[in-house]
């Protein structure tokens, strides 16, 4: 029987695979695993298990699809066989079992009576089947599991998780997978960046969403021995729907689409295939209007339109979840979609589930969760018989195996998912069986609401066994759930005790402040992962796994340790717990809301914040507290940081709580104990205290209270003013007594918070500490503790504050509270609104409502001083107190003037340090000298500095006779008090003597001119600027404090709040009206300003004269004000009334026209707008410089501009611009344009009356310019004449006389004097001038100094002279003026023969030569620099006929062409070719390696052409001695022909055919650098017969002188372009073109040609008209055809180089160049040549930034390294090795050479030779024999020059092995290199003789 089993076995191995493909896997019984072992040999030969399956489907499908044959097999047949198979594999595994299990045959004989499938439920499920099932069905539906799932499986998934990086699909089978967010969709909208991809994901999926995806792959993580499995999908219609095809499209038919755009009839649809597109029509009331770019849809095609390739759909949902897909021919499986409704009909009914068939090829498998009922009792199979017709809508489809998965479910046949009624975790302890399967598990009514669930309960194979026996259908049960299967609509549970008992199951059951036991899963830097019993994963931060910080976690915790921990948040699924001893050990109550916390609460927390007022503190959940910093049980002096650190656990006291507010203060002292001296020293009481030390920040003094304290007092608490304090903080020392400080805050015991400002020392009484002490509506001192955007915070006793939002911190708006307020500064705040329950108080600090009623202000300011004025001097001394006892205010004093100064004068007094001071205004008209002795007034003495502010004015003199200090040394005398007679809160009003900074001295005339002191600022206004006070300004006060020893003697008085300004007493109203506009009145001069004079009138009347209204007209060439002085009287007549602020200024006139007596004048008013009109003559006053425009004012409406250009044309004084105009400067000009609206004239000083245009530039003009560009070559000068306006100097006029670089006298920003020559308004304005003096008056012109203007004006044979304008093998072109050029022939520019003409007549030379002809009609002309006599011998002697057939003649080598020779015959210009037939031994391949440019050879004449003046040339057979027979036979009518032939180059010129004729090529300028050619030299002739030539025939047939095809090519091409720029330069530069329409013919002509276009716009730019050479370039890229690539490319580059110079920026009009470039060209290239222009011009930050951005893109490339490496070198940065390295990594290894070599080659130009000869020696020990390194190496240090060096490299080199070839280039370097170094010719021999013995040594 065993035999036979081995025998049947591989016979019916291929059936018994297709059965296990139907069954799923199977593990191998025991006996079949040995028999593998014992026979390994036959197993290798037998296919592999695995490969046998692959092959069934095709055998299988040639029934159903025949090709031409017939099977043997009948299909009845065929599934008796399988049915056969199948059962005799039954048998074996039976028989299989029952010998190899022994002990546990009971056991396992229950398992034999049920399926494997239901013993085994995953492995059975293991495998899907398609179509590769005969006759014989299935027992099991298809099931998804993680086993069989595999990549391009397409399934039908739910959006259960939208993340911000992507999303989760519940699939079949309640498996979950992943779509990252670049796999959600084909077209990602622009907006959705990186930052938005969250919004973008949500934005476009939704949970719930239905949606088709594609398996991409399958991760497997290993980790604790199990493999998890991760499933990463794609749900992008490219791949989903890759196989979709127009012809199977159908309407009616289903699909889903993208939007791809939005348009407005609808949107464009795209399918994820490019052949097909699709519109949606946007209907009125449709469900559409809400669609966005981007957003999957599901529609039904509505109309095919196979010619374009449309799909029309509609997206009603009604009729999407309807749609039926109809039978198709040619519908295969990989067209087949999830999601598709198809209809079937039931095929059989399976134990799990149902088989349907559809579409007529197909079939598939709906499993029993997918039925239309999903509480199907154990009677579902009566509800689908066979052939019964149903819906059915797919579920899976799997290529590879052709397994197709449908669903019956009622509500994803309704195209919706399936409602869920319960979450994970849930209890129901009164389930209802509804079906008991046998060995799976129990089907469930779960009782939900609203309404109920179904869950499923998987049993183990024991358990499943006895399910019959101890559940029933109906019965009730308790159930926990585990899962929901969303796609089913199923919920999976457990009943087992164990899922009842834990505390934590799911996410919901986590607490914070929960003990729980985990294990350790992974170990990251930024943590360890733990898990929970229940599965449920959590993170242990890095700095919670320990209470110290951690080097190594990896050792603290152990992989697969359970520890406990303790939970400190769960939020969104993210649980973190602590491990933190004193954390997980703590027995104290946990806070995790801000409602746990309850004041006197006793909690742990940690720190996670320190600052300098106090310790952040956090709690469990989120919940974070503070701790102030008198809170945290600190040493005086001792920082926080000093002594806490984060992550610290603290035991912390909750002192106050607040919910709402989320607020809560803690406090690290425990202990509520209070010392017995805490009652004297409590918030509001006054104590005093010694200084003990300073610190930066703060005053620390010893307190004196009933116990030892200290005391801080910060340095804003030091004074009420900020100046004051840092004054004070400057001056105090340790042991000084403060007599008075107030107690801010005590709740640091050991540390009191003291202020010493007099402003709350004084109301310590009214400040409050608790907020119930506050009342509404209430003013209160305080001060700011900080300032926020929104607003300030001020504080009052201990921790009490109250809160200004910004609109309330002033009464005009503020941008930022900071503006007007400090910290610490002393305010007086008005309360609007006090919440007791939220303890918030809200405050106003507006100056309206919190304006000081009492002089304690300024009080305390003058108290202040004097203090500070004590600090200055010693105990011992009273110096400083000096001039507050003996200068006292009122009484007068004399002095002796000392100094003189603008601003007033300086007086002294006898042996005293005091100094006085009296201002101009306090002169009093009298006039002092130094040395005079004067009486003055005392008016103020500031203690501080220790001055006294006097008055010379009579009327303070004169009230203080007979109280004269003569000496102020000697007893004081008492004065009378001129305030007696004042009483308190009476309205005086007063006249401003002194403005101060911060108070004002006032007179108070109406009491003997009392002195009073009033401040301009108050508590809140400390830093706002106060309104302008002047001297001699009257303003209304009233009396605060009369004058006593509180108020150092001082009458304080206070403001009026309504106004600054007054313009007279109430009871002096009367004289108010006397005024009017119109009035004459006499005035006193009080102020005189830059642009206006300040005068007073009346005793109480201020007005104003603006300096347009001093003369009339422009009477004066000066300054008007200069004339005025200070206090002078003068007669004014007032025009009008203006409004200046709170208060109003008469507008005064000085002007002599208006000061006439007895007549008053109807004057306008002043506001009243002057009317200017274009061509007026006005007259401005200058108000300042800016921006090289004169700014002027022309009345007080209107201002005017004049640009620097415009002032004069003379460029003296356009150089001293700024100095010829100070402010004040009158200037006079015409009006250019008026702009009404801003009230600006525009001015300019040459322009003529009759102008009536702003177009002042006129032909003929005489204007000033300044050179803004000095053009290259002869293109003259482009120079500024206006702000906008450049005009262009020609070449010939720049001077008068013809001179050689005439342009090097000038400079650009020089300042010329210019004559408008042409003004050119067709499209923009081009204007030529002339720098000629001759042309403006200033020189006598003569006949050298004409310009023709037309080529009509010359004649032959005149001498003309003109400059060199460009250069061409042809000739010359010259220009003799700006219109005129003429050109000379190659032939005319000398009598001699010239080899050069770019060298002897370079651009720019000054030529005089003669007409030869004109052609007025073309305006040509032709010129010559031949002498007469010369011309007329070479034209009576040039004859074309001197030349004969079979003359042998003697040349040079020009070019050399793949077709010939052109050989220039010698001592002429005459060119013939030598065809490659006439060349010796050669072909067209060699003819590069046999020739050189520059050759000497002999030709023979073969033919002539004397038509085309051509000649055919060959040198088979010819001789060089048979030329010089030739020469000697008949040498003197050779040498008439040869001179006669050097005439004119008829061939040359011809214009027939033109050939291009490069100046000068270069064999070897084509080969790269390291592929050296080996060519013949011409030096080398002399040796040709010796050691080298011998060496040559030795290797001449070891040589392959044919280059590839590929070379070949490349050069013919090369070539070819050469030939085309050249053919074109030479049309452009014989027909130059002067005019645009010359221009467009040419590009017309040619529109493809780059060097056109470019011209083009060089011509445009010579005209300064940059737009329009924008423009053409624009047309140009528009023009040349795409093909043409290198072109195109020379425009971007061409254009590149027009946005440096003229782009606004220039970089980055360059930048956004190429990034249009970019598109369009070949971005190596692009990067290339924009590296280029910035080299090119020194933009190395650029350079730089581009290469290291190139570095990146093209790191593959050799070119882009060298470069980075020039630029390296260049500016001599360091990290040069570093660059080289990343190049020999970037690059590949075959061009690790080439960029070794170069970089060595760079190193020895520009860095360090020696670095270069490392890099070569290194590269060469690996490649001795590469001859091209060696000659790199020999050329670089031949060009260092040291010969020693030299000869020991060659010496090496030529000791080497290498071919012949090699060696004989090495010798004939060497020998060159020789012959260059010795002359006497010894080493030159040392080298042919070791050359020799190379040849003898190789022949043997």
């Amino acid at each position: 029987m065993a035999k036979g089993k081995k025998e049947n076995k591989p016979k019916s191995k291929p059936r018994k695979e297709a059965i296990g493909d139907v069954l799923g896997p199977r593990k191998p019984a025991k006996s079949m695993k040995k028999q593998s072992k014992k026979e390994p040999m036959k197993k290798s030969e037998e296919p592999a298990p695995s490969i046998v399956p692959s092959f069934l489907p095709a055998e299988e499908e040639e029934p159903a699809f025949p090709r031409g044959g017939k099977s043997l097999l009948s299909r009845e047949e065929e599934a008796e066989a399988r049915a056969e198979a199948e059962e005799e594999f039954m048998r074996e595994m039976k028989g299989g079992h029952k010998s190899n299990q022994g002990k546990n045959k009971k056991k396992k004989k229950d398992k034999g009576r049920l399926p494997s499938s239901l013993q085994e439920p995953e492995e059975a499920w293991g495998s899907l089947f398609g179509e590769t099932i005969g006759g014989k069905l299935p027992r099991f539906a298809n099931r998804i599991t993680l086993k069989n799932i595999s990549p391009h499986m397409k399934l039908l998934g739910i959006v259960v998780e939208v993340n911000a990086k992507d999303l989760v699909i519940s699939l079949p089978g309640g498996l979950r997978g992943f779509v990252r967010s670049e796999d959600a969709m084909d077209i990602i909208p622009r907006d959705a960046s990186k930052d938005s991809e969250s919004s973008f994901l949500s934005r476009n999926f939704h949970v719930g969403q239905l949606v088709p995806c594609i398996v991409l792959q399958i991760d497997e993580d290993k980790r604790e021995g199990k493999v998890n499995k991760r499933v990463w999908l794609s749900l992008r219609l490219s791949l989903v729907q890759k196989n979709l095809s127009l012809d199977v499209l159908q309407i009616g038919m289903a699909l889903i689409a993208q939007v791809k755009s939005i348009e407005d009839h609808g949107y464009i649809l795209h399918f994820g295939t490019p052949s097909i597109s699709g519109f949606l029509p946007q209907i009125s009331g449709d469900n559409i209007q809400s669609l966005k770019k981007g957003q999957l849809l599901q529609g039904v095609i509505k109309n095919i339109d196979q010619a374009r390739g449309i799909v029309i759909m509609n997206s009603e949902p009604e009729l999407v979840a309807n749609s039926v897909l109809q039978d198709l021919k040619g519908l295969s499986i990989d067209q087949l979609l999830p999601g598709m409704m198809v209809n079937a009909q039931v095929h059989a009914t399976l134990e799990n589930g149902i088989m349907l068939s559809f579409l007529t090829y197909f079939k598939g498998t709906v499993d029993v969760f997918h039925l239309r009922n999903s509480l199907s009792d154990a009677s579902w199979k009566e509800e689908y018989p066979q052939h019964k017709k149903i819906n059915g809508r797919i579920l899976f489809i799997d290529p590879s195996t052709r397994a197709v998965g449908l669903t019956l479910n009622r509500h994803l046949i309704l195209n919706r998912a399936p409602p869920c009624y319960v979450k994970t975790g849930d209890i129901y302890d009164n389930a209802k069986i509804i079906r008991v399967d046998a060995g799976v598990g129990l089907l469930l009514e779960i009782p939900s609401t609203p309404a109920s669930s179904t869950a499923y309960i998987f049993e183990a194979i024991d358990e499943a066994q006895k399910l019959t026996k101890k559940y029933k259908e109906g019965a009730l049960v308790r159930v926990r759930l585990l899962g929901i299967k969303n796609v089913e609509g199923l919920a999976v549970g457990t009943m087992k005790a164990a899922a009842f008992e834990g505390s934590v199951f799911t996410h919901s059951d986590v607490k914070p402040g929960m003990l729980v036991k985990a294990k350790v899963l992974a170990v990251e830097s930024f943590g360890a992962i733990v898990q929970f019993s229940s599965g449920v994963k959590a993170l242990c931060p890095l700095p919670h796994m320990s209470e110290f910080e951690i080097v190594k976690p990896s050792k603290k915790f152990q992989i697969g340790s359970e520890l406990v921990f303790r939970v400190l948040g769960c939020k969104s699924k993210r649980i973190t717990v602590t491990f933190k001893k004193t954390l997980v050990k703590s027995k104290l109550p946990v806070i995790a809301s801000y409602a746990d916390a309850s004041d006197g609460l006793i909690t742990h927390g940690w720190i996670t914040n320190i600052e300098g007022h106090g310790c952040f503190v956090k709690f469990y959940n989120g919940v974070q507290g503070f701790a102030h910093r008198s809170e945290l049980g600190l040493e005086p002096g001792v920082e926080p940081t000093a002594a806490y650190h984060i992550g610290q656990v603290m035991k912390c006291r909750v002192i106050s709580s607040s919910a709402v507010s989320r607020r809560i203060s803690i406090s690290f002292v425990l202990s509520l104990k209070r010392d017995s001296h805490d009652l004297s020293a409590k918030p509001g009481s006054v104590v005093s205290g010694v200084v003990e030390r300073l610190t930066p920040a703060s005053v620390i003094v010893n307190v004196k209270a009933g116990g030892y304290l200290k005391g801080t007092i910060y340095n804003e608490h030091l004074s009420d003013y900020r100046g004051h304090a840092s004054l004070m903080k400057s001056l105090l020392k340790p042991g000084y007594e403060f007599e008075e400080l107030l107690v801010l805050d005590s709740s640091d015991t050991s540390n009191l918070i003291l202020s010493a400002k007099d402003s709350f020392i004084k109301c310590s009484m009214e400040l409050p500490s608790e907020c119930a002490l506050v009342r509404p509506d209430a003013v209160i001192h305080g001060y700011v503790c900080n300032v926020i955007e929104t607003g300030c915070f001020v504080r009052f006793l201990g921790r009490l504050t109250g809160f200004c939002s910004k609109n309330k911190v002033s009464d005009k708006p503020v941008s930022d509270p900071l503006d007007i307020f400090y910290v610490g500064q002393s305010v007086r705040s008005y309360v609007i609104k006090v919440d007791s329950d939220r303890e918030r108080i809200m405050l106003s600090l507006k100056h309206s409502s919190c304006r000081s009623t009492d002089p304690s202000f300024l009080q305390n300011y003058f108290l202040t001083e004097k203090k500070i004025a004590s600090l200055h001097a010693p105990e011992s001394s009273n110096s400083a107190l000096i001039a507050g006892d003996d200068f006292i205010i009122g009484t007068v004093v004399k002095g002796e003037v000392q100094e003189l100064k603008e601003y007033g004068v300086v007086l002294g007094f006898k042996d005293r340090d005091t100094v006085g001071f009296v201002s101009q205004y306090q002169l009093g008209g009298r006039v002092l000298e130094i040395g005079s002795r004067v009486k003055a007034f005392v008016l103020d003495v500031s203690l501080p500095d220790n001055l006294v502010d006097l008055s010379l004015k009579e009327d303070f003199l004169n009230k203080g006779d007979g109280k004269i200090s003569e000496n102020v040394s000697s007893k004081k005398k008492r004065r009378r008090d001129a305030s007696s007679d004042l009483n308190l809160n009476q309205t005086v009003t007063g006249i401003v003597e002194i403005v101060k900074e911060n108070y004002l001295v006032l007179s108070l005339p109406e009491c003997e001119h009392a002195i009073g002191f009033a401040s301009v600022i108050d508590y809140n206004t400390q830093k706002v600027h106060h309104s302008g006070f002047v001297h001699g300004q009257r303003i209304q006060a009233s009396v605060a404090a009369l004058p006593c020893p509180s108020t150092l003697g001082r009458l304080l008085l206070l403001l009026e709040p309504t106004d600054d300004i007054i313009e007279a007493p109430c009871k002096k109203g009367k004289k108010e009206s006397m005024y009017s506009a119109g009035s004459l009145v006499d005035a006193e001069i009080a102020e005189i300003k830059a642009l206006e004079v300040h005068l007073t009138f009346g005793g109480h009347c201020r007005g104003r004269v603006h300096i347009t209204e001093v003369f009339d007209g422009n009477a004066s060439s000066e300054n008007p004000l200069k004339s005025l002085k200070a206090g002078q009287r003068v007669r004014a007549r007032i025009i009008g009334k203006h409004k200046h602020g709170k208060g109003d200024h008469w507008e005064m006139s000085l002007r002599p026209s208006l000061l006439e007596e007895g007549k008053e004048l109807p004057l306008p008013s002043a506001a009243e707008e002057p009317k200017y009109s274009v061509g007026d003559l006005v007259t401005g006053y200058v108000v300042k410089i800016e921006d090289e425009w004169l700014r002027l004012t022309i009345s007080r409406q209107f201002m005017a501009k004049m640009f620097i250009l415009d002032t004069s044309f003379e460029p003296d004084e356009l150089v001293e611009f700024e100095k010829r105009y100070p402010v004040g400067q009158p200037v006079t000009g015409r009006v250019l344009t008026v702009n009404e609206p801003k009230k600006l004239l525009c001015l300019a000083s040459h322009l003529s009356k009759n102008s009536e245009s702003a177009e002042h530039i006129h032909q003929g003009d005489v204007v000033g310019g300044r050179i803004k560009k000095i053009l290259p070559g002869v293109g003259g000068l482009l120079v500024q004449i206006g702000p906008h306006l450049c005009g262009r100097v020609h070449y010939t006029e720049l001077c008068d006389q013809w001179v050689s670089d005439p342009v090097s006298v000038y400079k650009e920003g020089q300042f010329v004097k210019c004559k408008v020559l042409e003004i050119s308004r067709v499209m923009s304005v081009h204007v030529d001038l002339s720098l000629r003096p001759s042309l403006y008056g200033q020189d006598k012109s003569d006949s050298d100094c004409k310009r023709f203007s037309d080529a009509s004006e010359l004649q032959p044979d005149m001498t003309v002279q003109g400059y060199i304008k460009g250069v061409t093998p042809k000739g010359c072109f010259v220009t003799l003026s700006r219109k005129v050029d003429a050109r000379i022939l190659i032939s005319d520019l000398s009598d001699g023969f010239v080899e050069k003409p770019e060298l002897e007549f370079p651009v720019g030379r000054l030529i005089k030569g003669r007409v030869l002809a004109v052609d007025s009609s073309s305006k040509r002309v032709d010129l010559t620099l031949k002498s007469e006599d010369g011309a007329k011998t070479s034209s009576g002697t040039a004859d074309f006929s001197n030349l004969h057939i079979g003359d042998v003649i003697s040349g040079k080598i020009k070019r050399i062409e793949p077709y010939g020779l052109f050989i220039t015959i010698a001592n002429s210009n005459t060119v013939g070719l030598c065809h490659v037939s006439q060349l010796p031994h050669t072909n067209s391949e060699d003819i590069r390696t046999k020739y050189v440019v520059g050759e000497d050879v002999s030709a023979k004449i073969l033919k002539m052409d004397p038509k085309r003046r051509r000649l055919s040339l060959g040198m088979k057979n010819v001789e060089p001695g048979s030329l010089e027979d030739e020469r000697e036979t008949g040498s003197n009518n050779k040498d008439q022909s040869i001179s006669s032939i050097t005439a004119v180059d008829k061939y040359e010129n011809c214009s027939n055919d033109l050939l291009p004729w490069p100046e000068e090529l270069q064999s070897r300028a084509a080969v790269p650098a390291l592929e050296v050619a080996l060519e013949e030299e011409s030096d080398v002739s002399d040796v040709d017969n010796g050691p080298i030539g011998v060496l040559e025939a030795a290797s001449s047939q070891s040589l392959d002188s044919k280059r590839s095809k590929k070379q070949m090519k490349k050069r013919e091409k090369e070539e070819r372009e050469a030939e085309i720029c050249a053919a074109e330069e030479r049309r452009l530069l014989q027909d130059v073109p002067r005019t645009e329409d010359e221009f467009e013919r040419l590009v017309r002509s040619s529109p493809n040609s780059s060097f056109l276009w470019i011209k083009y716009m060089a011509f445009l730019l010579s005209l300064a008209d940059v737009e329009k050479a924008r423009s053409i370039a624009e047309r140009a890229l528009k023009a040349i055809n795409f093909r043409e690539e290198d072109e195109k490319l020379n425009i971007w580059v061409a254009y590149f180089n027009l946005e440096n110079e003229y782009g606004n920026p220039p970089e980055d009009a360059v930048k956004k160049t190429f990034q249009r470039a970019l598109q369009y060209c070949d971005p190596k290239k692009l990067h290339l040549a924009l590296l280029g222009l910035y080299e090119r011009t020194d933009q190395h930050k650029l350079a730089d930034e581009l290469l290291e951005k190139m570095g990146k893109k093209f790191k593959s490339s050799c070119k882009v390294w060298i470069h980075r490496l020039q630029s390296y070198l260049r500016q001599k940065k360091e990290g040069i090795q570093s660059v080289v390295n990343q190049a020999l990594l970037s690059l590949p290894r075959k061009k690790h050479i080439k960029f070794i070599s170069q970089a060595a080659i760079q190193e020895f130009k520009l860095g360090e030779p020696d670095r270069g000869r490392s890099m070569l020696e290194g590269v060469l020990r690996e490649y001795p024999k590469r001859i091209d390194l060696w000659s790199v190496y020999l050329d670089q240090e031949i060009r260092m020059g040291d010969v020693e060096v030299i000869r020991s490299l060659f010496e090496r080199a030529t000791c080497l092995s290498l071919p012949p070839k090699k060696m004989k280039f090495l010798f004939k370097k060497y020998l060159q290199f020789e012959k260059s170094q010795d002359s006497e010719g010894e080493r030159v021999e040392y080298v042919k003789k070791k050359a020799l013995e190379y040849v003898e040594s190789s022949q043997v």
